[in-house]
């Protein structure tokens, strides 16, 4: 099955003004648009030495990523589950594309923790979400392999 973009998922005016309405989207769209960033960091605290790290998608020229997951190099997790970064990648400027042509994204290893991520990207910290959002991350998590049995020992 082919990557899920995260523009489908995109969240409505009104879902980004009343943090209950964001709350209640189910877990796939809540993880793609809104709280992406949120999944990524804690596939990172859960799995410390799997040799991961964060990465963000954004438009060049715009100052902060629309979108975080985590990757090594190869892999990549976010709300679509495990797909090679490649296809992620691919995917994503491909959805962009279909609604700008000009538009152009770019890949960033971000060397932050979650709360500087937070503020450097404008993207919400854990305390902004209707609830804490993640015990729900960390529940989503529990639906996918865990990074060794995609990437071997």
């Amino acid at each position: 099955m082919a990557y899920d973009p995260p523009l489908n998922y995109k969240r409505r005016d009104a879902e980004r003004a009343d943090q209950m309405l964001a709350w209640r989207r189910s877990d796939k769209a809540f993880f793609a648009a809104g709280a992406c960033h949120i999944l990524a960091w804690t596939l990172l605290e859960t799995y410390p030495s799997a040799n991961f790290y964060p990465v963000g998608l954004r438009r060049i020229g715009q100052a902060h990523a629309g979108h975080a997951y985590v990757s090594d190099g190869t892999w990549a997790f976010d709300h679509d589950g495990w797909t090679l970064e490649e296809e992620l990648l691919g995917v994503t400027r491909c959805a962009h594309r279909r609604l700008d042509p000009e538009v152009r994204i770019e890949r960033l290893v971000l060397g932050c923790d979650l709360e500087a991520f937070c503020v450097e990207h404008n993207s919400l910290n854990p305390s902004q979400f209707a609830f804490d959002p993640r015990p729900r991350a960390l529940q989503y998590l529990t639906g996918f392999d865990q990074p060794n049995q995609i990437t071997g020992p």
